[in-house]
């Protein structure tokens, strides 16, 4: 009962959002921010997004590796995104870890992927010495890695928002597999979870970038092995539909997935299959009426955004296309698959 009553203090402030603007704390100052500025003259970007990655190049990690080079160079792409699982099984050690290297480093070397790699942790990266993970020690042993728990990216037409997703879902503190978590700078929960909706709150009020787009590691909305993830329905939907998010990037599932939100123009996108992949686990018959596309295996997505358009494509282990969509700004926002 205690347990239900900390999470109806939590969420009640966001049930209002849909109908009330939510008064936000005086002491809110929102996520941290890192620019990328476009090369471009235009202002438009272009980035991949893959995730559940790291595993020594094992899994065909080097085959999406090597397609991912392929695909980054012909488009042109200013940075990757991870959606988090970024060293298996049970993240980084520390910060001289030989798993940076032979899962990040040593995997991803083709020119076009020598860009900045921005990435969110994911459930097993909490197995491991997240304070490794997070720390400056390792841009230094490669200065593409960013990591951090929530932030904001802007780059050119589009703020992207990062947030870490895994204290927030309860069956990790149930720990029914024994499974050792690193939850320092986490605990208590409640005041992490709390600042962390508040924050990113303030930060999408804020944002006047035409798109705005959140990456998390955990599902909203899935038909994959994982399927939803009802705290990410409790606590972050809410926040994302109050404040018109135009798309969420997340992992967790090892697929690629293209669902629509049931309520305004919202599109879930899942780039889980860096690596190990094939669960054969579906929910059929799970969101039908918003359901694009699935894909039960390895691959990657493209994103390439200007001011008034957003080109997404996904690609498979061998780098051919396999789902593409296009969304359009203007008076009425489009969606053409």
């Amino acid at each position: 009962m205690a347990h239900l009553f900390c999470n109806f203090l939590l969420i009640w402030p966001l049930l209002l959002m849909p109908c009330f603007s939510l008064r936000l704390p005086s002491n809110a100052v929102g996520l941290s921010r890192i620019k990328h500025r476009s090369k471009r003259d235009d202002d438009t970007i272009a980035f991949l997004a893959v995730g559940d990655w790291g595993r020594n190049g094992n899994f065909n990690q080097s085959i999406v590796a090597a397609q991912m080079g392929y695909i980054g160079k012909k488009l042109g792409i200013d940075f990757v995104v991870s959606t988090g699982d970024n060293f298996y099984d049970d993240g980084l050690k520390g910060e001289g870890d030989r798993a940076f290297k032979t899962s990040f480093s040593n995997i991803y070397t083709a020119k076009s992927l020598r860009k900045p790699w921005y990435s969110v942790l994911g459930n097993h990266d909490y197995q491991g010495n997240v304070e490794a993970q997070l720390s400056p020690a390792l841009k230094k042993l490669d200065k593409r890695w960013n990591c951090k728990r929530n932030f904001i990216l802007e780059a050119g037409p589009a703020d992207i928002f990062f947030v870490d997703t895994t204290p927030f879902v309860q069956k990790y503190f149930d720990n029914p597999k024994k499974q050792v978590f690193d939850w320092r700078n986490v605990l208590p929960r409640e005041r992490y979870m709390s600042s962390t909706l508040t924050n990113l709150n303030v930060s999408l009020e804020n944002s006047k970038a035409p798109w705005k787009i959140v990456v998390g590691h955990h599902t909203i909305r899935s038909i994959g092995y994982h399927g939803d993830t009802q705290e990410m329905i409790d606590h972050f939907l809410p926040i994302l539909e109050a404040h018109k998010v135009d798309m969420y990037i997340n992992g967790h599932d090892h697929c690629l997935q293209h669902l629509s939100n049931e309520r305004g123009s919202m599109q879930f996108l899942t780039s889980g299959g860096g690596s190990k992949a094939w669960k054969n686990k579906i929910h059929y018959g799970l969101h039908n009426d918003s359901m694009h596309f699935y894909h039960d295996g390895q691959g990657f997505l493209s994103l390439e955004i200007s001011r008034d358009k957003a080109k997404l494509e996904f690609y498979d282990v061998f780098g051919r296309p396999l789902h593409r969509l296009t969304l359009e700004k203007g008076n009425k926002k489009k969606l053409l698959v």
